[in-house]
């Protein structure tokens, strides 16, 4: 499965981004406005946040859903083992520890900004008879949203003791409208084909992934189907080293309606139960 790079100032951008990700479920956007010294910057800080104990003071609001998620807090659809990774869920509005500075609330900002215009590219370049089925125009969908979620991820080394069939993350789909994933640290991420088969995708330095998500495959009902992709183990003990990501998981506001059968907030709390967020 090839994923094509695509230039963010290229004219013909918006139809080859909506074109890779209607085929692989994935775009990769290159030449974007994000700095790679913003992403450094705050890779460096929330490093330092989960190699010190002051994370667990900062354990996450089970309402809210903001704050540090522990191992073992998370295990993906139809799985009962756990993901073996901890991380954060970062909302302006939310707990943020002291020793993180604007840099993160920068980042977040701009890559909310970044997807009012890959919305309006995928609109744009969807067949009216899917549109139709839209409550309203994609990019408003986001306007106002207190939802949109920047998770800041750790994937520590394996020690041995875990779980036989636990992985960093097993099988999913993301459950939001789209996720902006800039680039990880290590390799790993792997998408599913039509076909089943896995194929490794490309972080490179200076990327953002994009993938759909089970929200945009509601609302268009179908049409754009949900990315399913996974995060795999390292293959040898010389890699098996911390691997951090950082995704934004792009929310509508709660009241929009996604399709006749849920709004945004029911469909949310239907997915938090199932993988183990909320109780």
């Amino acid at each position: 499965m090839h994923v094509a790079k695509i230039s963010y100032n290229d004219k013909n951008a918006p139809v080859a981004f909506t074109k890779s990700l209607k085929e692989t479920g994935f775009g990769v956007i290159i030449d974007h406005p994000i700095k790679p010294q913003l992403v450094e910057a705050v890779y460096k800080e929330w490093k330092i946040f989960f190699n010190s104990d002051s994370k667990h003071d900062y354990l996450f609001d089970p309402l809210k859903q903001d704050g540090y998620f522990p191992l073992g807090s998370e295990n993906a659809k139809g799985y009962n083992a756990k993901d073996h990774k901890e991380f954060f869920h970062y909302y302006p509005w939310g707990k943020t520890p002291p020793a993180i500075s604007e840099t993160t609330k920068e980042l977040y900002d701009s890559l909310v900004n970044m997807t009012s215009l890959l919305l309006e590219w995928i609109e744009l370049n969807t067949p009216s008879k899917i549109q139709s089925k839209f409550s309203e125009p994609l990019k408003n969908m986001i306007k106002g949203s207190k939802t949109n979620l920047l998770r800041v991820i750790h994937y520590p080394p394996f020690s041995g003791k875990e779980d036989s069939e636990s992985l960093r993350a097993a099988a999913h789909e993301d459950i939001n409208l789209i996720t902006l994933l800039v680039a990880g640290t290590k390799p790993g991420l792997e998408a599913q084909d039509k076909n089943g088969n896995w194929h490794e995708i490309s972080t490179d330095p200076g990327t953002i992934i994009v993938n759909i998500g089970d929200m945009l495959e509601e609302v268009s009902g179908g049409y754009y189907p949900s990315t399913t992709h996974r995060v795999v183990n390292p293959f040898s003990d010389i890699n098996n080293i911390s691997r951090y990501s950082m995704p934004l998981f792009l929310h509508p506001r709660d009241e929009v309606k996604l399709s006749n059968k849920y709004s945004a907030s029911s469909y949310l709390k239907e997915r938090l139960l199932e993988i183990g967020l909320k109780s």
